[in-house]
C-alpha cells in the first residue's frame, strides 16, 4: 500500500512554471475586508453563436441565479470527445484523445469568456497496470496554475483507491489521498519532493447506531470518500457519501445517506453532527467549506452536494441515527460547486 502511494502521488503529481502571471484569484476564504463572490455553480441556457453557449450562475447561498453574463464553448457541456475530470479552484481539467491534460478557467462564472486561459500539462507517465488517460480529478496547491510555484496533482484511477480524490491541505503543505473505505490517509510532502509519502491510519469512532435496515442499505450504497479542510478553523473532515442507483425509470444516482467525521492529530475519526458554522460543498470539484456566517442565506452545519444527476443538502444536526437529505434528481452537465473567488 506505501509504494502504490507514492507511485499514485509522485507520478501523477506535475510541478510547472510559466513566465508571465494572469490573474490570480484567491483560496475562497474570508480575509479582512476583501470582496468576494459566494459558493456558485453553473447551468447551460441557450446557444448564442458559433459552438458558445450561454450559462446560468447560480448562487449557492441563495439558490438565486445571478446577471452575469457568461459563454463557454459549448464542447465543455456536450461534447462526447472532451472528458472534464474535476475542477480545483474554480480550474476544470480536460483531456481529449491525445492524452494531454489541460486546466482551464472557461466554468469559472468570474474568469473572462472573451479570453479564456488554458494551461496544458506536461505528458503524464504511464504507471505499472494503470492507464494514465483515466484520470478521475485535479488538485492544486495555489488558487491558480499561472501562480509561479504552483503544483498540480492528478489522481489517476487504481482499484485500491476508485473511490477517493486527492485534496490539498494549506495547514500541512501536503497532497493528501483517503484509501478505498477511508481507514487510511496517504499524504506527499511538498517541501520534499524525494520524501516517502505519509501513512496515516484512521480509527473510526462515535459510529452511530444503526439498524439493521439501515446497515443493509449502507452496505448496497456505492461509497466514495472525501477530505476537506476548514482553513477558517483548521480543521479537518472526512466525508462517506452513500449513493445508490434508482430502480425505476431511467438509471439515476441517489444519495442514501452522509457521513462526517472530524479528524484529529491522533488518527482518530470522530463522527459528528456538529461542525459549527461551517457549510461543506461536495461536487466534482475539490470539496471546500465555508463560514455560513460569511455569506447571506448560507445555514451553518449542512453539506451540499452536486453530481452529473442529482443536487441537494445533507442537515447534520439532526438527533436521529442519520442525517435527514433533501435531493433532487436532475441533469447537471458542469457539477462543479466554484469556491468563492476574489472581488478586488
Amino acid at each position: 500500500m506505501s509504494l502504490l502511494v507514492r507511485r499514485l502521488l509522485r507520478s501523477s503529481s506535475v510541478r510547472f512554471h510559466l513566465g508571465g502571471r494572469g490573474r490570480v484569484f484567491s483560496n475562497g476564504f474570508s480575509s479582512g475586508s476583501s470582496a468576494q463572490s459566494p459558493p456558485c455553480y453553473i447551468m447551460p441556457s441557450s446557444a448564442c453563436g458559433e459552438d458558445l453557449r450561454k450559462v446560468i450562475i447560480f448562487k449557492a447561498n441563495e439558490m438565486v441565479y445571478t446577471d452575469v453574463d457568461k459563454k463557454v464553448h459549448g464542447e465543455l457541456l456536450d461534447d462526447d470527445e472532451i472528458i472534464t475530470v474535476g475542477s480545483s479552484n474554480g480550474w476544470v481539467g480536460t483531456m481529449k484523445e491525445d492524452g494531454i491534460l489541460v486546466l482551464q478557467d472557461d466554468l469559472n462564472p468570474f474568469a473572462s469568456d472573451s479570453h479564456p486561459k488554458r494551461v496544458p500539462l506536461p505528458p503524464l507517465v504511464t504507471l505499472p497496470g494503470c492507464q494514465t488517460q483515466v484520470v478521475t480529478n485535479v488538485s492544486m496547491s495555489s488558487s491558480s496554475p499561472e501562480d509561479e510555484n504552483c503544483v498540480v496533482a492528478v489522481k489517476i484511477k487504481h482499484q485500491c483507491f476508485y473511490s477517493s480524490r486527492v485534496m490539498f491541505s494549506e495547514k500541512d503543505d501536503v497532497f493528501c489521498l483517503p484509501g478505498s473505505g477511508g481507514y487510511i490517509i496517504g499524504s506527499w510532502d511538498l517541501k520534499d519532493p524525494k520524501n516517502k509519502p505519509k501513512i496515516q491510519r484512521l480509527r473510526f469512532q462515535n459510529l452511530p447506531e444503526l439498524t439493521k435496515t439501515k446497515r443493509e442499505l449502507l452496505h448496497s450504497c456505492s461509497t466514495t470518500e472525501h477530505l476537506v479542510e476548514s482553513r477558517s478553523t483548521g480543521e479537518t473532515f472526512l466525508i462517506k457519501w452513500y449513493r445508490k442507483a434508482t430502480s425505476s425509470g431511467a438509471v439515476k444516482m441517489k444519495t442514501r445517506a452522509l457521513m462526517v467525521f472530524k479528524l484529529d492529530e491522533e488518527g482518530n475519526a470522530v463522527y459528528t453532527r456538529d461542525i459549527g458554522d461551517l457549510c461543506i460543498f461536495l461536487s466534482n470539484s475539490e470539496p471546500f467549506c465555508v463560514p455560513a456566517s460569511s455569506f447571506h442565506g448560507l445555514n451553518s452545519n449542512h453539506v451540499r452536494f452536486l453530481d452529473l444527476d442529482e443536487h441537494g443538502v445533507v442537515f447534520l444536526g439532526h438527533d436521529g441515527c442519520l442525517s435527514p437529505i433533501r435531493a433532487y434528481n436532475k441533469a447537471y452537465p458542469a457539477p462543479y460547486y466554484i469556491p468563492p473567488q476574489s472581488l478586488d
